[in-house]
C-alpha cells in the first residue's frame, strides 16, 4: 500500500509534535548528579535513606519535595521561592530531599504511596521518624511557603518536647 503525500505529511506532523514534546520535557533547567538535585539555588538530596540518617543525627525535620521536569509550578518554585534568601535561610533548619515523580525506581514509588502523592509539586514535611508535620499541595507563594515551614518547625519542636527531647 503506497503512502500518499497527505499520509506522509500527517506522519511527519505527528513525528514533529512528539519530538517537540520530548524536547520540552527534557529541557527543564534542573541540574543533578548522583547524590543531589539542584532547584533554584537549593541543593536537595536524592537518597531518602541517607536523608533520614542525616535528619536523625542532626535532629531536624525533613522536607520531601515531589517534582517532575515537566511541572511548570516546580519551575515557579525554582524562580520565585527557593531562590529567595529568606526561604534559603529557613530551609537550613531542615534536611532536604527531592523525589522525581517521573523516576521508575522503586524508592520514589514507595514514597509516593507512603505519603499519598500523585501530582507535582508537593512538599511533605516529616519528622526523622516519618511522621507528617505538614503538607504543601501544589504551588505556595513565598510568604505562604515560609509560613508552612514555620508551622512544621513549631510542630517538630512540640513533638521533641513531648517526647522528652531538647530544643534545637
Amino acid at each position: 500500500m503506497p503512502i500518499t503525500p497527505r499520509k506522509a505529511s500527517t506522519l511527519a506532523f505527528f513525528a514533529l509534535l512528539l519530538g517537540i514534546g520530548y524536547l520540552s520535557m527534557h529541557a527543564a533547567p534542573v541540574l543533578s548528579d548522583e547524590k543531589y538535585s539542584y532547584h533554584g539555588d537549593t541543593k536537595w538530596r536524592t537518597d531518602f535513606s541517607q536523608a533520614e540518617q542525616v535528619a536523625e543525627q542532626k535532629d531536624k525535620p525533613i522536607v520531601v519535595y515531589f517534582w517532575t521536569t515537566w511541572c511548570t509550578y516546580c519551575e515557579d518554585y525554582n524562580r520565585n521561592v527557593y531562590s529567595d534568601p529568606a526561604v534559603q535561610s529557613s530551609l537550613d533548619d531542615f534536611v532536604l530531599v527531592a523525589v522525581n515523580l517521573d523516576s521508575d525506581a522503586r524508592e520514589p514509588s514507595r514514597l509516593k504511596q507512603k505519603y499519598n502523592v500523585n501530582y507535582p509539586p508537593q512538599h511533605v514535611i516529616i519528622t526523622p521518624d516519618g511522621e507528617v508535620l505538614t503538607r504543601i499541595s501544589g504551588y505556595a507563594p513565598k510568604q505562604d511557603f515560609l509560613a508552612y515551614l514555620e508551622r512544621a518547625k513549631q510542630k517538630s519542636n512540640g513533638a521533641n518536647t513531648t517526647n522528652g527531647g531538647g530544643t534545637k
